[in-house]
């Protein structure tokens, strides 16, 4: 058994998505498309990779950040909420394009810096070239996202950089529950019960 069905078996999901049911009650993860970043024994943790954060620039971010830049030379790139834990701490989910010292890789496709040097490299455009920018993360505890997925909180289904990086933000949720099937529209708010 190779070392991913090995996670698989064991119920581990590092390197997949996690889609929010339609019916999600808590209104941070309303339609949420996460991908896990890290999933053990002692818990989970990912980003959210669909909601932007509209009010927030990226040069507005580098500057409270001291990286040294030009204005009108930075790209405007979106940055979103990762989620509610560290609201105020950087993630950048990217592919293996770009690679630094501090850079975490996840599998194959992807890969997690939350050091200043990504930002950097970004605002002067020779980052990695498929990325989301978050600020904040979704943490979980020991056995906390098996129980929710156990509850039908959440779909999983496999990350493709596709589907994370080139899906607009507005229509993923729909997109990953379309990929593996599943017409949002069509699914009874009363999932569960006979």
């Amino acid at each position: 058994m190779d070392q991913d069905e090995d996670q698989y078996e064991r119920g581990y999901l590092t390197g997949k998505l996690l889609v929010a049911m339609p019916f999600q009650e808590d209104p941070r993860f309303f339609q949420s498309v996460i991908y896990v970043c890290g999933h053990d024994d002692t818990g989970a943790m990912g980003i959210i990779v669909n909601k932007p954060l509209l009010t927030v620039e990226f040069a507005d971010l580098l500057e409270q950040l001291g990286i040294e830049h030009t204005r009108k030379l930075v790209p405007d790139l979106p940055i979103y909420y990762g989620g509610p834990v560290e609201i105020g701490r950087g993630f950048v989910l990217h592919t293996l394009d770009y690679l630094s010292e501090s850079s975490v890789v996840i599998d194959g496709d992807f890969a997690l810096t939350a050091t200043l040097d990504v930002l950097r490299a970004l605002s002067h455009n020779y980052g990695p070239q498929q990325h989301v920018v978050a600020l904040g993360y979704v943490g979980w505890g020991a056995d906390q996202l098996e129980q929710e997925i156990n509850t039908n909180g959440w779909l999983v289904l496999d990350a493709t950089t596709n589907l994370v990086f080139n899906v607009d933000h507005d229509g993923l949720w729909r997109s990953a529950m379309l990929s593996i099937g599943i017409d949002p529209n069509s699914m009874a708010i009363d999932f569960g019960h006979a």
